[in-house]
């Protein structure tokens, strides 16, 4: 490969880049119109205008971007995440076109798109799966039977779905007709399929995934897992890896199943394998991400592995350099998605410009980011701009830098998660470990938000006044 595009934009366009410099390989960004002055257009070798600030204009235009990268003669294409990452689609038209697709055969993304084939395609190997249907459902009759059989409370979700979108969760049967009918209507907008199933409803849940990486030669790893439990409407604000609740003999049982699932769809390159785990301490599948994931960070600095490197290792036949046993895990990493929202407010988007934006840097502190001072935060996008990640040698020193970079990181223009972030890491439920993908629901409100803000600020206030006070004695003259 000598020429890459990069098909997004942001802090994960940036990120991929600086791997492919490091390469030797050339770079090329594409743009909105809303991303005119970008930094990962400036910081790409070429930067190619794709169409209005629209998405469906631009960065999900198949088209658009296929014709970019043969303007430019770009020999592959790297997805990042989002978008049309996980459009197999589009990874066909890469290859109609003789360019590579840095990611899995199209087959594996339609295979893995879909909920109810995914399970399909795992059943085969002994994977343990969340009770309920094996099919999409027909009608309401057919779900109660179902349901009655499972038993209450059961979560409806949508095949093609993500995101929390198209899903429900029905604790009694007076409920299951007008819910299904949501879903199926949100399933249908958001992702142009109404199929849905049932599931039993994990009532305390921890949301555990494990990265893979395979090669073209038959060699499949795992790089261990990820905790993402701490989450907001379905979607990961905070994650870690390693976990803080499994043991050895576990994440050896749950790295062997991801890899199992691998194999099933013929993967190729890096890819997420998501699990619940329960009360108990029981997995079960849930969904296979075809992609780069957000969180890859935390992998990253506990393995000492670039995993956008490995990426284009793979797509361009080279055979993995790393085996198995090869893999430790060293220390402890966090990451906090750094949002335009306000978590006053219930996470709603925060759109406005960046009056004063400053990163926080130092030892164990990595900033991926997307933005700086004068930008305008689009109404276009996800309001992400960027990714705090931090490490430690425990989970408690990671934990630790996380809050100082939190209190570094300056933002003025609009809400950040920055002050959820603190919160967080301060609890006390997230700090011993014992919490689940209902932490915001059980102890999280905006008011105890704002109570410690104002708390923190009439401390900050006092400190001034004292030091404002021996100032004053220190400059008094005697005498006089």
């Amino acid at each position: 490969m000598r020429k890459i595009l990069i098909a997004n934009r942001g802090e994960i366009a940036l990120r991929v880049m600086r791997t492919i410099k490091k390469m030797g390989i050339s770079t090329v960004a594409v743009y909105s119109e809303a991303d005119r002055n970008a930094p990962h257009v400036k910081y790409a070798d070429e930067a190619v205008y794709i169409g209005q600030a629209s998405p469906e204009k631009s960065y999900l235009s198949a088209d658009n971007i296929i014709n970019a990268a043969l303007q430019t003669g770009a020999d592959a294409i790297h997805p990042g995440y989002g978008f049309l990452s996980e459009n197999a689609g589009f990874a066909e038209k890469a290859e109609e076109n003789n360019i590579i697709f840095i990611g899995p055969p199209s087959s594996a993304i339609r295979t893995m798109g879909s909920k109810l084939a995914a399970k399909e395609a795992v059943s085969a190997y002994d994977i343990p799966m969340v009770p309920g249907t094996d099919h999409a459902l027909t009608n309401t009759e057919e779900a109660k039977r179902i349901a009655d059989e499972i038993g209450y409370p059961i979560l409806i979700k949508a095949s093609a779905g993500g995101g929390g979108k198209g899903m429900r969760v029905v604790k009694t049967k007076t409920e299951l007709d007008s819910q299904i009918q949501r879903a199926i209507s949100e399933a249908s907008s958001a992702f142009g399929d109404g199929s849905v199933f049932i599931e039993k409803y994990v009532a305390s849940p921890r949301h555990i995934e494990i990265q893979v990486m395979a090669d073209n030669h038959g060699n499949i790893i795992h790089l261990f897992e990820r905790e993402c439990s701490i989450q907001r409407r379905h979607q990961k604000v905070i994650e870690e890896a390693p976990s803080a609740v499994l043991s050895p003999e576990l994440r050896k049982n749950m790295g062997e199943a991801a890899v199992k699932v691998a194999k099933a769809c013929g993967y190729r390159g890096a890819g997420t394998v998501e699990f619940l785990l329960d009360e108990n301490h029981n997995f079960y599948f849930l969904e296979m991400n075809t992609r780069l994931q957000v969180e890859h960070p935390v992998t990253e600095w506990i393995t000492g592995t670039d995993l956008v490197e490995l990426q284009i290792r793979v797509a361009r036949g080279e055979k993995l350099s790393l085996r198995q046993e090869d893999l430790t895990i060293r220390g402890h990493a966090l990451e906090l998605r750094v949002y335009a929202e306000d978590p006053l407010n219930d996470f709603l988007p925060s759109v406005g410009h960046l009056e004063r934006y400053q990163i926080p840097s130092g030892e164990n502190i990595r900033v991926d980011n997307g933005f700086e001072t004068g930008m305008d935060v689009p109404i276009f996008y996800d309001p992400m701009l960027a990714k705090l990640i931090t490490y430690g040698k425990t989970r408690e020193e990671a934990i630790q830098t996380m809050i100082l970079a939190i209190e570094n990181y300056i933002v003025e223009g609009v809400e950040t998660t920055l002050p959820f972030g603190k919160f967080v890491c301060t609890h006390d439920a997230f700090r011993s470990g014992n919490f689940d993908t209902h932490f915001i629901q059980k102890h999280y409100t905006p008011e105890t938000l704002r109570s410690e803000q104002e708390e923190a600020a009439r401390m900050a206030a006092l400190i001034a006044v004292k030091q404002y006070t021996e100032d004053l004695k220190k400059l008094r003259i005697p005498g006089v």
